[in-house]
């Protein structure tokens, strides 16, 4: 098992990034540049190094490949979103759109394919990062919690209560639902959902948004996310065994 290592860095407080890539060039590269953006990086080169470096380091985000010896990156993402979750932006050199929702599926925030570009990789962390501080500074300046119908999203302790049962949401999921449950029945529209929650608009070129929101629905209850054809999304109070429609262009 490759154990994950620390590389050096101009910060001592400077977020800290896991890089998991079993390419050893990739890896490095990757590193490199994000030394010289001014992170603390962690390197691990297989499953069990990078679950390893994640309990040790405890990073602030994992840029995870998702081809990987000893367990693949999906198996990586599902034991350190249990543990304790992360951020995660997850590199793949499979475009086939069912790979990438079964990623996302299982916590994965975003996504890049190779090949990629190191400038559109560190736009990516940047964002994720951003978004967790907003959250951050969101939990203190809003009501500790809301309240939509028997759903109810707790601000402070992140957790999430649906019909009496609590609802195990990954970071970037509860962020989704915060940002819909703060206008409860309002039409939330698709790029102001991705700038707000992701950092970015662009929700026409990727399924990010579609594959969370499939996700939360299956999670919280597919009544209580409705479609507004070609616009967004928005949040209702839900009525238990109702089945919510899709868009013509594929979004759940």
């Amino acid at each position: 098992m490759n154990q994950g290592y620390a590389t050096p860095s101009p910060s001592a407080t400077a977020p800290m990034l896991l890089v998991v890539e079993d390419d050893p060039t990739i890896n490095q590269a990757v590193t490199d540049r994000l030394v010289a953006e001014g992170f603390r990086v962690v390197q691990a080169f297989d499953g069990p190094g990078a679950v390893a470096a994640h309990g040790e380091h405890a990073p602030d985000l994992v840029v995870l490949d998702l081809m990987l010896p000893g367990f693949d990156g999906l198996e990586v993402c599902r034991r350190i979103q249990g543990e304790r979750p992360v951020p995660v932006l997850m590199l793949t050199a499979r475009a086939d759109e069912t790979d990438l929702l079964v990623g996302l599926g299982v916590g994965a925030d975003d996504y890049v394919t190779k090949p990629f570009r190191m400038r559109e990789v560190v736009a990516r962390i940047r964002a994720l990062l951003r978004r967790v501080d907003r959250a951050r500074q969101l939990a203190a300046e809003q009501p500790p919690v809301l309240a939509v119908g028997d759903l109810t999203v707790d601000r402070g302790s992140r957790r999430v209560m649906a019909r009496g049962s609590e609802v195990h949401l990954t970071p970037l999921e509860f962020d989704l639902l915060l940002a819909l449950a703060a206008e409860p029945g309002a039409v939330r529209e698709r790029d102001e959902l991705m700038r707000e929650v992701w950092g970015w608009a662009d929700a026409g070129g990727t399924r990010t948004l579609d594959s969370h929101v499939k996700s939360l629905r299956a999670k919280i209850g597919a009544d209580r996310v409705r479609t507004v054809h070609g616009v967004g999304y928005a949040l209702e109070a839900g009525v238990a065994g109702v089945a919510e429609d899709v868009d013509d262009l594929g979004a759940p």
